[in-house]
């Protein structure tokens, strides 16, 4: 049997959402759990557009096996308007056989956003993304308020999962509080599936 696993699969075009991944990859370890960091390719408007198998940084990109085997999942994208991004999106239309099979039901999860603004629909994607693991059966954790940096926070955060300000030129680091929102939800999700197993 192989060691259980949380998979933290992100979409990133700035490098934001790919920081909140590993972020978050840092509280599933720090839970005692394995993190198993995964991106998905750019969707492309041109028919003869191919990607490469490995991308040229970052992650590796997902596989349904890595969704199919993890003990707990987190999905993060930048928001587009108000909605996850479609490479994100376009992957989770392609889990069906996992929903067909049952392999994600009684599973925890947890979703994280980034935007560019403060007020650029953080809570409307995170939203977006928890509604396809609804379907597939998934526990959706969120944060609790006694996560004392929701109360704190100037920037991101909701109890819906981490989010962060990226700023209009998506370079704004994460600050203090959605750093530890990002750990939070990682060693939620790890201590969440402990239990469960």
């Amino acid at each position: 049997m192989s060691t259980p696993y949380i998979l933290v699969l992100y979409y990133s075009r700035h490098g934001a959402t790919r920081e909140m991944a590993r972020q978050i990859a840092r509280g599933v370890e720090l839970s005692g759990l394995e993190a198993r960091l995964r991106t998905v390719p750019a969707v492309s408007s041109e028919c003869e557009a191919v990607t490469p198998e490995i991308p040229e940084q970052g992650a590796l990109y997902a596989s349904l096996d890595d969704l199919k085997g993890c003990a707990g999942l987190a999905i993060g994208s930048p928001t587009r308007f108000g909605n996850m991004a479609a490479p994100l999106k376009y992957f989770l239309d392609g889990t069906s056989s996992l929903w067909l099979s049952g392999d994600l039901v009684g599973k925890p999860a947890g979703v994280f956003t980034s935007t560019a603004s403060l007020h650029g629909g953080q809570e409307t994607t995170l939203l977006s993304m928890m509604m396809p693991l609804l379907h597939h059966g998934m526990l959706i954790t969120g944060l609790p308020y006694s996560e004392s940096a929701l109360l704190d926070t100037r920037g991101g955060g909701t109890p819906y999962g981490p989010s962060h300000h990226a700023g209009a030129d998506g370079k704004l680091p994460l600050d203090e509080h959605e750093l530890t929102l990002c750990r939070a939800l990682g060693q939620r999700l790890g201590k969440v599936a402990k239990d469960l197993a």
